[in-house]
């Protein structure tokens, strides 16, 4: 019998690699992504692209607004997405998003039998996210062996977050070396209508300091 996975994929270049991770270690899987009521539609599409370029098995799009409660510059159009790097959380963070995504692939992976849950959680370099730290994942773990009917009968759902404490440029040269076409992702906060990205936030940032660090131009920009 296969190994099965649910793998979250948001569009961005995190999650892309994690799913051709998930492939390269023999697990068949199912991609997952949230329309959460997020500002940056255009990522459901990426996501589309990506699952289907790495071979995922399946991949499905779950509406949960929990941008009708606001509070982050994603999902809220009233708040601006910052420019300047923060010391503090930014207004970037969805609260509780990460355990709503990961309660809902809990729920699906049950369903499917899996044996893990991948996750794109990374603490490195990233932009300050209280539910991307090891210790969160480590917590949620604990709950998915505690709140599944799998975790009760001792075939707990493994959560898998691979990348967790790689460096952006780790990644990237990871995901090439697996095939990822980058040039399907994309990581910006606030892209231009046209689908370009806005060059100024946090993530694009982070993504381009990647790149420089992976020694590889971003194919996304060329």
């Amino acid at each position: 019998m296969s190994k099965k996975a649910v793998v979250l994929v948001s569009g961005g270049l995190d999650s892309a690699t994690v799913l051709a991770m998930a492939i390269d270690q023999g697990y068949e899987c199912y991609a997952l992504s949230m329309d959460y009521g997020q500002r940056h539609r255009i990522e459901l599409d990426r996501a589309q692209k990506v699952a289907v370029s790495n071979g995922a098995k399946e991949h499905r799009v779950v509406r949960i607004d929990i941008g009708n409660f606001g509070g982050s510059a994603l999902t809220d159009q009233e708040i601006s997405v910052p420019t300047a790097a923060t010391d503090d959380i930014p207004i970037t963070y969805v609260p509780a998003r990460n355990t709503v995504f990961l309660s809902v692939a809990l729920g699906w992976a049950e369903v499917l039998h899996a044996n893990a849950i991948f996750i794109g959680a990374n603490a490195v370099d990233y932009s300050g996210y209280p539910d991307c730290r090891p210790e969160y994942i480590e917590a949620f773990q604990t709950l998915a062996k505690l709140a599944t009917k799998a975790g009760v009968e001792g075939e707990v759902i493994k959560i898998e977050a691979p990348i967790i404490t790689m460096s952006k440029g780790e990644i990237i040269e990871a995901g090439l070396a697996l095939g990822v076409d980058y040039s399907q992702t994309i990581s910006c906060y606030n892209p231009r209508t046209d689908g370009k990205i806005c060059g100024e936030c946090d993530s694009c940032r982070i993504r381009e300091a990647g790149f420089q660090a992976a020694g590889t131009p971003d194919p996304a920009n060329i």
